[in-house]
């Protein structure tokens, strides 16, 4: 464990992401289980509990479908599982787009029921107002500008952002306006880099890369592809192990060791007592 890990008393809040803004890079990862948190508690500033968790533990094929209710039953988990680490909640598709009122009353409840420290909404061209009524009700708020998984249909599909010269300033004044709403953080997902460099320096809070930039003022990537859970991963993604195929060696010599009737061995078996 670092250092500064071993020094943390209590859990880090939005005021303590939104200080790093340009010193020593936020480490992000997502979590949606308490094993898992437990684990990556130990080195991560923020976990997220995103709506990806729909494609990665349920099977959905985006993240229209995440609801409320799941949401609240992972944030729950991660945080059972974590004790230093700041943990933000996705609010999921239709959970905020329709007005404020509708988005307090919705952000109140992850709050409440899941105990995480803020949510996390996606811009678009209403979403800073919304950012600015949550914030002043006492929601700590992460924005999320350039690729927006929730907006999928209407893009036609997960495609890079911020090549062309207008979309790259439609994204910059989402960028900007979301972190002048009051958002102590945002995700920069899938934009050209010098993009993701551009907002970087134009926003007065921190700025969290997945498909972006080394510039930005922190990194997250989705743990389970970042540890290679899945055959096929994104351009972005590094990944760090192997875990599909470690695991199907194990099932696979269990399978064996079951089958060859190795398995339970003495060492698994309960005897009874002499006498």
């Amino acid at each position: 464990m670092s250092s500064h890990r071993q020094e943390r008393l209590r859990r880090l809040a939005a005021p303590d992401i939104t200080q790093r803004k340009g010193k020593t890079p936020i480490v992000c990862l997502t979590a949606y289980t308490t094993p898992m948190a437990e684990i990556l508690d130990a080195h991560c500033d923020l976990l997220l509990v995103g709506d990806s968790v729909g494609m990665v533990i349920h099977g959905l094929p985006n993240t229209l479908g995440v609801t409320m209710e799941m949401m609240i039953l992972h944030g729950q988990a991660v945080m059972r599982g974590s004790k230093q680490a700041m943990v933000v909640v996705d609010m999921p598709f239709g959970a905020y787009e329709g007005s404020p009122e509708t988005a307090h009353v919705n952000a109140v409840r992850l709050i409440k029921e899941t105990g995480a420290q803020a949510v996390k909404v996606e811009a678009g061209p209403t979403v800073a107002a919304t950012v600015e009524y949550l914030v002043q009700r006492g929601i700590p708020v992460m924005g999320h500008v350039g690729l927006r998984p929730q907006a999928v249909h209407l893009e036609g599909g997960f495609k890079a952002k911020g090549r062309e010269s207008e979309e790259r300033r439609r994204i910059l004044q989402e960028a900007s306006a979301t972190a002048e709403a009051g958002a102590f953080a945002l995700v920069v997902e899938g934009v050209a880099e010098g993009l993701a460099r551009e907002i970087t320096e134009a926003v007065s809070v921190p700025t969290i890369g997945i498909g972006a930039s080394s510039g930005c003022d922190g990194q997250i990537l989705v743990t389970d592809d970042m540890l290679g859970l899945f055959d096929w991963t994104p351009k972005f993604v590094r990944r760090y192990s192997d875990l599909r195929g470690e695991i199907s060696r194990a099932v696979g010599a269990y399978a064996d060791d079951v089958r060859a009737r190795r398995f339970p061995g003495p060492a698994e078996i309960y005897f009874a007592k002499a006498g």
